[in-house]
């Protein structure tokens, strides 16, 4: 009995002794140069270590082999503009078929599913690229024209339904693959340099969700630790704009606001003290924001004379977008103010708001009355306040 089980002892210490921790990554090159290399790089969590190189053969075939010892990112690249990124796990046997001058969207791809999943979103983040660039296209073809405006308001309102659909896409890709590390990747795409797919304010909830998740399961890996340290840093700034700044609900001061008016005077929310105040959240590309906007209209028209103004708050890109947006809803007579920062601008974490539009009615000492009045809501509110 004894000597049975000392012999399977040996097998298993055998076994695990002799686990492959090797990948071997086997490729071919559908139009190659031969000669040139490919480079495989290890993405740390501040920089890329160029680990291993290998030359084309005549026929375009490549090979790596190298050992992995737990799940970790790679660079497959041919130089700084054309790459694969990769996820390679321990014992992995991978093989791939590409077009030499486009890497990152192979013909296909076997052996690796985290590699896989990346080069579907690499699709779905090209198409996204591709709509917005027809979009830019469609304007260049249209400068000079007396259109103009008209299309820049249908392209800009094109460009937020295509960004929305893709925000969308990438918050299931996240909640599909929360335990893989191509969930930490997600995080950070980008459909132009410096423009993300998701906000750290506005979208904090999928940071969250991706740090809780990966920080359990590959707590030594740099670029979750760096990801969790990033979270750390979010959630603290987010507690003293908190500490700061009264809770944002009925009875309370609504926040200070100083933002810029299109003249580039800083105006403050306090200076509207003693009069009835509606705080709206908007933007030009918002077509929400634009259908409510006729209410706004009526509402002041009817009782700015009574004491109410409105002091109107844009999250758009571009003065010119903000300012065009104002004129053609015949939007004047009120205070306007903005940043231009979109979804980073200053009153998001100040406010705690994730869809626009968003109001709040203050009273004369700047007190929250009521939030999300809209239509035939505002102006019964305003009946009311004004009867007395």
């Amino acid at each position: 009995m004894n000597k049975s089980w000392i012999c399977i002892l040996v097998l298993l210490v055998t076994i695990t002794g002799c686990k492959n921790n090797n990948i071997e990554i086997n490729g071919k090159l559908l139009d190659p140069t031969p000669g040139k290399y490919l480079y495989l790089d290890e993405l740390k969590s501040t920089e890329l270590i160029t680990v291993d190189s290998a030359i084309i053969n005549e026929d375009g075939r490549f090979s790596f082999i190298r050992k992995v010892e737990y799940p970790s990112f790679y660079l497959l690249k041919a130089d700084e503009k054309n790459y694969l990124t990769m996820l390679l796990e321990p014992g992995q046997k991978i093989g791939l078929n590409a077009y030499s001058d486009s890497l990152n969207y192979p013909v296909f791809v076997t052996g690796s599913e985290g590699t896989s999943l990346m080069v579907a979103y690499n699709k779905r983040l090209r198409r996204t690229v591709d709509q917005l660039s027809g979009l830019r296209s469609v304007y260049m073809l249209n400068l000079g024209s007396p259109q103009l405006v008209a299309v820049i308001e249908r392209l800009d309102s094109l460009a937020q339904i295509y960004l929305n659909d893709l925000n969308t896409y990438t918050k299931k890709y996240i909640d599909d693959n929360l335990n893989s590390l191509v969930s930490l990747v997600a995080l950070y795409q980008q459909v132009a340099p410096g423009e993300y797919v998701l906000h750290h304010q506005k979208d904090l909830k999928y940071f969250l969700k991706v740090d809780s998740s990966l920080s359990k399961l590959y707590p030594d890996y740099e670029p979750v630790q760096s990801l969790h340290a990033q979270v750390q840093s979010l959630l603290s700034d987010l507690n003293a704009q908190n500490l700061m700044s009264p809770l944002v609900s009925a009875g309370s001061e609504a926040p200070e606001i100083a933002l810029p008016d299109p003249q580039g005077d800083t105006i403050r929310l306090s200076s509207t003290r003693g009069k009835v105040v509606l705080l709206d959240f908007w933007a030009s590309w918002c077509n929400p924001c634009r259908k409510e906007n006729p209410n706004l209209v009526k509402a002041y028209n009817t009782y700015h004379d009574k004491g109410f103004e409105i002091f109107q708050v844009s999250l758009d890109k571009t003065k010119d977008a903000w300012l065009e947006g104002i004129r053609k809803d015949n939007l004047e007579k009120w205070i306007h103010v903005s940043d231009i920062k979109y979804w980073n601008s200053i009153v998001v974490p100040l406010y705690k708001f994730e869809v626009i539009p968003t109001n709040y009615l203050l009273d004369k000492d700047g007190r929250i009355i009521a939030s999300n009045l809209r239509g035939e809501d505002l102006n019964r509110k305003l009946a009311e306040i004004f009867a007395d």
